[in-house]
């Protein structure tokens, strides 16, 4: 009886921080790209503008968090999968997703190391220091980071259609998704975020079937 209600239990876990991981770093995204320039583009000093330096510290305090709570929905899902899973594909599901959280910490520190070597200049740091910095936060971010997120959907995707965990349609997205993320996000902005949005789909998904599956499993008893 505890082992079935905690069979009932793990699709809905596995969706709520689904859709708060996919939330927080979708914010997280959002606020560093508006506030922190394109390697490519101009820069200016935006070290001087105490607003954009707030709006990229908040965006930092997000992370981590996204971090965790992805951390818990990578838990939930091999939970969900449970013992039918493919012990080569579940090591590489492990692996990205491990890789991913600690890129995307690391792209998180970079930016962070910035403002704060900005913050202890006063005025803002050298060109030098500035494009140094924003090549590397940006690098970690759309090359590592989102490289690792393209594995891990990738190896998600797999493992959910040979189970029937997902559906076709959603392993077909999980495939295109994962194309974008391996050969697009370090050339055209803003692509990054079609990994969050992958997750808030799955997400939802999972915790709409769990639903339904606690509903019937309720109506029958």
């Amino acid at each position: 009886m505890v082992r079935r209600h905690q069979a009932l239990r793990t699709p809905l876990a596995a969706g709520l921080v689904g859709i708060i991981f996919a939330l927080l770093l979708s914010a997280a995204i959002i606020l560093v790209r508006l506030t922190l320039p394109d390697p490519g583009e101009a820069s200016g000093d935006w070290f001087s503008d105490a607003s954009r330096r707030r709006t990229v510290q908040t965006a930092l305090g997000l992370i981590p968090f996204a971090g965790i709570f992805f951390l818990w929905f990578m838990g939930a899902v091999r939970a969900r999968i449970g013992d039918a899973e493919d012990k080569f594909v579940a090591t590489v599901f492990l692996g990205s997703g491990l890789l991913f959280v600690a890129t995307l910490f690391g792209a998180a520190a970079a930016a962070g190391s910035l403002l704060a070597a900005a913050g202890a200049s006063g005025a803002g740091s050298g060109p030098q220091l500035q494009s140094f910095g924003q090549h590397f936060t940006y690098g970690l971010l759309t090359t590592y980071s989102m490289r690792m997120a393209a594995v891990f959907t990738l190896s998600t995707s797999s493992i959910g259609h040979q189970l029937g965990v997902l559906p076709r349609w959603l392993s077909i997205l999980g495939y295109l998704v994962a194309l974008t993320l391996l050969f697009v996000t370090d050339s055209i902005a803003w692509s990054e975020l079609v990994f969050p949005l992958w997750a808030l789909v799955v997400s939802l998904h999972i915790l709409v079937a769990g639903l339904r599956r606690r509903s019937a499993s309720v109506s029958s008893a």
